[in-house]
């Protein structure tokens, strides 16, 4: 299973441009439905309209190289380190489970389309980091399900609670789960059980990117553009007159504008 590519293994009874036409579906849907969904929200109009709004109030410009300091600031602590959560073990698992997904992602596209067939001799590497980061999945994502949402960990509430706000999780969870299974049943010559957990990882995966505008998968892409925004609006000291943070008391000194009626 660590070393077999299994879609090299599968194209022995469906052929390798049925897959590569799946995948390259999947991600239309992703790309669409990211869009559908600004289009919905309006999350672009509103980004563009508060940067403008933020570079029009800020006491001081910022330059093009400070643009692209701060750029590079978010892209190392937001998106690599996620150092924004302040709770050690969500951040853990987080990581866990992003890194895990972009090496399951990757892994795939790459034996999909450049090592389709058994002849292709797929390199061990691929295999290996596409169960691995399958299992990363795992282990981050159940961890979170299970022990650190807040309504589980500080509300009592049940891990089986489901909410739309979960869809994302789910699915993503369903889809490396039951692609492991049958990978791994695959493998040892399943038969008809890796047939039957096949279709369940092939709907599963389906619902996963397909749910695009209804999930928080799209998250992930305003996530950055938002951090990138906060750091410019402290930059050009936009937020300065904004109180602090709860977990950081004001101190004697901190500087504050008098009220608008004195």
């Amino acid at each position: 299973m660590f070393s077999s590519n299994p879609f090299a293994e599968l194209s022995a009874t469906i052929s390798p441009g049925i897959m590569q036409t799946y995948v390259v579906i999947m991600i239309l849907l992703v790309a669409g439905g990211t869009l559908i969904d600004m289009l919905h929200k309006q999350s672009a109009r509103y980004f563009f309209d508060n940067w403008r709004k933020v570079k029009d109030k800020g006491a001081k410009q910022v330059g093009a190289g400070q643009m692209v300091s701060l750029a590079v600031q978010t892209a190392a602590v937001e998106v690599i380190t996620s150092a924004e959560f302040c709770n050690q073990q969500r951040r853990v698992a987080h990581l866990l489970t992003m890194y895990g997904f972009l090496a399951y992602v990757i892994t795939t596209f790459i034996m999909v389309f450049w090592y389709p067939t058994p002849a292709a001799a797929t390199p061990a590497i691929l295999p290996t980091l596409w169960t691995l980061g399958a299992l990363s999945v795992c282990v981050g994502g159940y961890w979170f399900w299970f022990f650190i949402r807040a309504d589980v960990a500080a509300e009592g509430s049940s891990p089986i609670r489901v909410m739309r706000a979960d869809l994302f999780i789910l699915s993503l969870l369903a889809s490396v789960t039951l692609g492991l299974i049958w990978a791994f049943l695959q493998s040892v010559g399943g038969g008809a059980g890796a047939g039957v957990f096949l279709w369940l990882y092939v709907i599963a995966t389906t619902v996963l990117f397909g749910s695009v505008s209804w999930s928080k998968f799209s998250h992930m892409f305003y996530k950055p553009a938002a951090a990138l925004q906060r750091r410019v609006e402290e930059a050009n000291e936009t937020r300065r007159n904004l109180p602090p943070p709860a977990d950081k008391p004001a101190t004697f000194g901190d500087p504050r504008e008098l009220p608008h009626h004195y």
